[in-house]
C-alpha cells in the first residue's frame, strides 16, 4: 500500500538540529521508511541554501540532505503570509506550496495558485473551509475544482464527512448558478476582516481563546450552536471583557487583522445571539 500513498508532513525547526529530530520523529511515528512531501512550517522568512546567517540558516541543506538520503521526496513549505509564499514560488527551490485557499481568497491569492501552475509548483490548499466558517462542501469543492493544480485539506474530523469529501471526489458538482449564488452570499457576509482560525495570534495574556472569539459568531450561525451558548462557554467568552488590549496578537496575526478590536465587535454579537436563545440554554446540573 505505501506506493499508493502520499504522505505529507512538516517541521517548524528554524535549526538543522530541530529539523533531523522533527524528521526522525515523524518517519518513526508514521511507521514509513521515507515521507513523499516534507514542509518547512511557516518560517519567519524563505528557507535557501546561499543563506547560511539568516533566521533559517542551515534548514535547507538539511532538507536537501534528507533528499539525497532517499528520507524525502520533495520539499514544500507552509505559509499564511502571501508575499513569502510567492517568494518560495519564484524561488525555484520548493515542489509544493501549501496556502489558505478557498473562494473567499483574494484575487493575489488566485494569481498564487496561478504562479504555482506557472513554475510546476504543487500549491496545497490549506482552510479550504476557512477554519470552519464554510459550510457549503459542495460549493467550495466546485469553486477549488476549477484550478486542476490545487490539491484541498479538508480537515475532516468524522468518517461522515471524509465520506462526503471521497463521493464528491469520484462526482464533482458542477459550478452551476445555484452554487454561485451560495458563494456569493458567504463571500458577501465573511468579506473583510474574518479570523481564518489559525491560531498564531495565542498566545493571549488574558486567558483569551483568540482564534474562537474571533470568529465565535460566524461560527454559531453557521454550525450547531448548544455548546457554545452554554452558561460555562458564555463564561469562557466573557474573558473578552478582561481584554488589555496589549497588541501582541495584532503583531502575530499573519492577515494583518485588529484582533482586540474583531473580538469586542464578535463579543457583542455573541451577547445578542445568547439573548436571542436564552429559552434553549439548558442549565447547569
Amino acid at each position: 500500500m505505501r506506493k499508493n500513498v502520499v504522505i505529507a508532513t512538516k517541521t517548524m525547526c528554524h535549526d538543522a538540529e530541530g529539523f533531523w529530530a522533527d524528521l526522525d520523529t515523524s518517519l518513526k511515528r508514521l511507521n514509513t521508511d521515507y515521507i513523499d512531501v516534507y514542509q518547512f512550517h511557516n518560517p519567519p522568512e524563505v528557507p535557501r541554501p546561499d543563506d547560511p546567517d539568516g533566521a533559517c540558516g542551515g534548514l535547507y541543506e538539511a532538507m536537501l540532505e534528507a533528499k539525497r538520503q532517499g528520507r524525502i521526496r520533495f520539499i514544500g513549505i507552509t505559509n499564511h503570509k502571501i508575499g513569502l509564499a510567492e517568494e518560495a514560488v519564484k524561488s525555484g527551490l520548493y515542489d509544493t506550496v501549501q496556502y489558505p485557499f478557498s473562494f473567499l481568497s483574494s484575487g493575489r491569492d488566485i494569481g498564487l495558485v496561478r504562479l504555482c501552475a506557472e513554475k510546476d509548483v504543487g500549491f496545497i490548499a490549506m482552510k479550504a473551509l476557512s477554519g470552519g466558517l464554510i459550510t457549503n462542501v459542495r460549493a467550495v469543492f466546485a469553486y477549488i475544482y476549477q484550478f486542476g493544480n490545487v490539491v484541498p485539506i479538508w480537515g475532516a474530523q468524522y468518517m461522515r464527512e471524509m465520506e462526503e469529501f471521497i463521493a464528491l471526489a469520484g462526482d464533482p458538482p458542477a459550478l452551476d448558478g445555484e452554487l454561485k449564488s451560495a458563494i456569493e452570499d458567504d463571500k458577501k457576509a465573511l468579506s473583510g476582516d474574518f479570523c481564518r482560525g489559525c491560531g498564531y495570534c495565542m498566545p493571549c495574556r488574558a486567558g483569551i481563546d483568540l482564534s474562537m472569539a474571533a470568529r465565535i459568531y460566524w461560527f454559531i450561525t453557521r454550525a450547531p450552536y448548544k455548546y457554545h451558548i452554554s452558561p460555562a462557554y458564555q463564561r469562557e467568552m466573557a474573558k473578552v471583557e478582561g481584554c488589555v488590549r496589549c497588541g501582541d496578537c495584532r503583531t502575530r496575526c499573519p492577515y494583518g487583522l485588529d484582533t482586540p478590536e474583531l473580538i469586542r465587535r464578535q463579543y457583542e454579537l455573541y451577547k445578542r445571539f445568547v439573548r436571542e436563545h436564552r429559552d434553549e440554554i439548558e442549565p447547569e446540573t
